[in-house]
């Protein structure tokens, strides 16, 4: 089922306009999640929302937004107020200027979105306002507003369609100045270098996110297969810690040696399938009891029995 819209409205450029939908380009739900569980029950934790200082809970109809002035004093803004805001960039993407993207610093970058027409009608004007960007080899600059504040959007092409990245205001972004002027002014003698510069060319390869594994997912994953079959996870030994440098140029030697030595990356043979990626916790987590897993368990050969000590299961109520 495809996701939700995050927003309706309609793209413009001049007196160009489509109506399009704009939708997350990337999500959070296949990482494993936790719920906070009250560990004498095994009973989910849920929050009321209460008057800070009378304790008693206040139901939704009751509660405003304030801005704190000091401790005990806010100024309340009511919905209405808000909505009385309403710019004209809460329905209308409306591109201001062209810029080339190396101009576009990376902290600048919030998150992806995907750009795409609304309906049956406006296929023709976006797909002018995609290939005019295209074609001028820069990125179209507009404003959007969500969640009630009005962001900057970068657009440029992808495929058929326009990703669209939020991008943060000046007043967001830190200046590096208060974090790298104690930073000391180091002489690096071009031995170092040369060194540095051969380990950096054996690790050189090009950029495919395909074979990046998240090893604290697949550990967490393992950790709760491990439980739900009864199993006592052993105990991990403490990482070792590398310990203080003493002489760099020395270490520089050592690493390239050991990068000689390490072997080559693996090759996929001629002709065989190479596995299906894994797409998340969906596909790793032992099945929930059920019709389709006990099917599954009647294939699967008999698992051994768990050890008497493992810890057990506390089922949420």
């Amino acid at each position: 089922m495809a996701p939700r819209a995050n927003w309706k409205g309609f793209l413009r450029l001049s007196l160009v306009t489509c109506p399009v939908a704009l939708y997350p380009a990337t999500s959070d739900t296949e990482k494993v999640s936790f719920n906070q569980i009250n560990r004498k029950t095994g009973h989910r934790i849920k929050y009321a929302k209460v008057d800070a200082d009378t304790g008693e809970e206040v139901g939704s109809e009751d509660i405003i937004k304030g801005y704190k002035v000091d401790t005990d004093t806010y100024i309340e803004v009511t919905k209405d107020e808000l909505d009385d805001l309403a710019l004209e960039s809460t329905h209308t993407i409306e591109i201001d200027e062209f810029v080339p993207k190396t101009d576009i610093d990376s902290r600048y970058l919030i998150r992806p979105y995907y750009l795409v027409p609304d309906g049956k009608v406006g296929h023709d004007a976006f797909a002018v306002i995609r290939e005019t960007v295209r074609g001028m080899n820069k990125v179209a600059i507009g404003r959007l507003v969500l969640t009630n504040r009005e962001h900057i959007v970068a657009l440029e092409p992808l495929g058929k369609g326009l990703m669209g990245t939020l991008l943060r205001y000046p007043y967001e972004v830190r200046s590096e100045k208060e974090y790298f002027d104690d930073i000391q002014d180091v002489k690096v003698t071009k031995d170092m270098l040369d060194l540095a510069k051969h380990i950096v060319e054996k690790k050189s390869a090009s950029f495919k996110p395909d074979k990046f594994e998240d090893h604290y997912e697949t550990a967490l994953i393992d950790l709760i297969n491990k439980k739900r079959a009864g199993i006592r996870p052993a105990a991990k030994a403490a990482p070792k810690t590398g310990g203080n440098v003493i002489n760099l140029m020395d270490a520089l030697k050592r690493s390239l040696a050991n990068e000689r030595q390490a072997p080559p990356p693996a090759v996929k043979a001629k002709g065989k399938k190479a596995k299906k990626r894994v797409e998340g916790q969906r596909e790793m987590l032992l099945p929930i009891s059920g019709k389709r897993a006990a099917k599954e368990e009647a294939k699967a050969p008999p698992a051994k029995k768990p050890a008497r000590n493992a810890s057990r299961t506390r089922k949420a109520g």
